[in-house]
């Protein structure tokens, strides 16, 4: 049985508490939280667990095996680190950390002393994002071409990082993890309307090795809740929608070069070939409708048990977070185009 701590019970925190109370192999101790009123809403919904306001009881207590942490981004890297030195095996909500060095540090000190670093990039344990991976890897689109995602909602605005930080962990991370290819070059755009210096609305450009194209709307300023990623192929496209029931939907749809007189593979003129635009059937997978948050709670308990490294290791984060610091670079250059040193 893994003995828990979970710091924080914010929004996204409650729904981490609810699901390691219901994870097999597992028990939840402490919660730590400062908030009265989160504090109540813990105690009348789970009266088993201790709620505290001091963390480092959950550092110094020798039956606590892990630690958990869902606060705001800018303390990540603190209180992980506190973690790790305490010995605790560390759950840590994306991002890992503001700074790639900070990462790095995090995800060396696990593995010195042998501990499990996982990181929240919960988006990768939800079964349609595993079907769309495996669609891309038959190869049924073709030639990936481009991709382009939204994250669009009213709020939630917090005034630590701009929406970047908050929301293009998601979407990066899902990309990196379905078309296993490495980031070339970033640039961002941003725009604050409600916090000076904190954008609210960023447009993020990924150069991707084979000639991919990603770009990446981000905004807490949309009138539409949306979660969407179109990926345009050779052969086909297919469109994600988190928020649809429908959550894949493949077209077959492109445009055809049909040569007419094919001669060494070369054309001679215009008239030699025709662009066939192509417009086939609509196919809709049927897709297990899984809370990709369990999951990913259950995959944090089997690492421990079992001494596995984690699908979103402290590792696999660093990537993720190397990005989001040169896209960070460029959105303060007016957008210029940053080459990614291979190098972590």
């Amino acid at each position: 049985m893994i003995n828990l701590g979970i710091i924080g019970c914010g929004h996204w925190g409650a729904n981490l508490v609810r699901n390691f109370s219901i994870t097999d192999d597992c028990s939840i101790k402490y919660v730590s939280e400062l908030s009265p009123e989160r504090q109540k809403f813990v105690k009348e919904y789970y009266d088993e667990i201790d709620v505290i306001s001091d963390n480092e009881q959950l550092f110094t207590d020798d039956e606590i095996d892990a630690i958990v942490i869902a606060t705001p981004p800018s303390s990540h890297y603190k209180l992980a680190k506190e973690s790790l030195l305490a010995g605790k095996h560390t759950f840590v909500e994306k991002p890992l950390s503001l700074k790639l060095s900070e990462a790095i540090e995090l995800v060396n000190l696990a593995k010195d002393i042998k501990k499990v670093l996982m990181v929240g990039h919960t988006v990768i344990y939800n079964d349609s994002i595993e079907m769309v991976k495996d669609i891309i890897n038959s190869g049924e689109i073709g030639e990936i071409y481009y991709v382009y995602a939204s994250r669009l909602n009213l709020g939630k605005v917090r005034s630590d990082v701009n929406v970047m930080w908050s929301l293009a962990p998601h979407d990066i991370s899902v990309i990196l993890h379905i078309l296993g290819k490495k980031v070339l070059s970033v640039s961002a755009k941003g725009l604050s309307y409600i916090q000076d210096k904190i954008e609210d609305v960023v447009y993020l450009n990924l150069n991707l090795e084979n000639n991919i194209n990603v770009q990446i709307h981000l905004s807490w300023l949309d009138p539409n809740r949306r979660r969407e990623l179109t990926i345009v192929g050779s052969k086909k496209m297919l469109v994600y929608d988190d928020t649809s029931d429908e959550r894949i939907k493949i077209y077959d749809k492109g445009i055809d070069k049909q040569n007419q007189y094919p001669y060494m593979g070369e054309y001679k003129n215009f008239g030699e070939y025709q662009l066939i635009q192509r417009a086939g059937d609509v196919v809709i997978p049927k897709v297990k409708l899984n809370e990709p948050l369990k999951k990913e709670c259950q995959h944090f308990i089997d690492c421990i048990t079992n001494n596995k490294e984690p699908m979103t290791s402290g590792k696999s984060a660093l990537e993720v977070i190397r990005i989001l610091e040169h896209a960070e670079r460029s959105l303060y250059d007016s957008g210029k185009e940053i080459f990614l040193n291979n190098v972590l």
